[in-house]
C-alpha cells in the first residue's frame, strides 16, 4: 500500500532504477561518445517534453544502446548525428511522442472544443460583432 502511494507521488521505483542503470552505462562510454550522449540527453530534457516515466526510460535506454553500438563499431560522432544534429534529435524524439506532455494538452483542448460543439449543436449561433 505505502509503495503504491509513494510511487504515485514520486514515480515508479523500477523506472528510477532503470534510469540510474542507463546513466551508469553512459558514464562507461568512451569520453567522446559519453560527451555526445550527455549533450543529446540534456537537449532532450529541455526540448523533448517527455512526461511519462516509462517512455523516458525507454528513450534513455535506446539512446544508450545507440551510443554503445556506435562506440563498439567505431562510428564517428558526426556520422551518428549527420549534418544537422538538431534534425537528428527531433527525429529521434518523434519516435517517443506518445510520452510528450503536449499530447495531454492537445487532447484536453480538442475535448473542450468537441464538448462546446456538442453543447451548441442545433442552437442558433450569435452574430459576429
Amino acid at each position: 500500500m505505502a509503495i503504491g502511494w509513494i510511487e504515485l507521488v514520486t514515480g515508479s521505483l523500477e523506472q528510477k532504477k532503470q534510469y540510474r542503470q542507463c546513466q551508469a552505462r553512459i558514464k562507461a562510454l568512451p569520453a567522446n561518445y559519453r560527451a555526445a550522449a550527455e549533450a543529446l540527453e540534456r537537449y532532450l530534457i529541455y526540448a523533448g517534453g517527455i512526461a511519462k516515466g516509462d517512455v523516458l526510460v525507454r528513450m534513455q535506454s535506446d539512446l544508450v544502446d545507440l551510443f554503445e553500438q556506435s562506440a563498439a563499431n567505431g562510428t564517428p560522432i558526426r556520422d551518428i548525428f549527420g549534418n544537422d544534429p538538431v534534425e537528428f534529435v527531433e527525429a529521434f524524439v518523434a519516435n517517443y511522442s506518445d510520452g510528450q506532455w503536449i499530447d495531454k494538452e492537445r487532447k484536453r483542448f480538442t475535448d473542450a472544443i468537441d464538448s462546446l460543439a456538442a453543447e451548441n449543436a442545433g442552437k442558433p449561433q450569435g452574430t459576429a460583432r
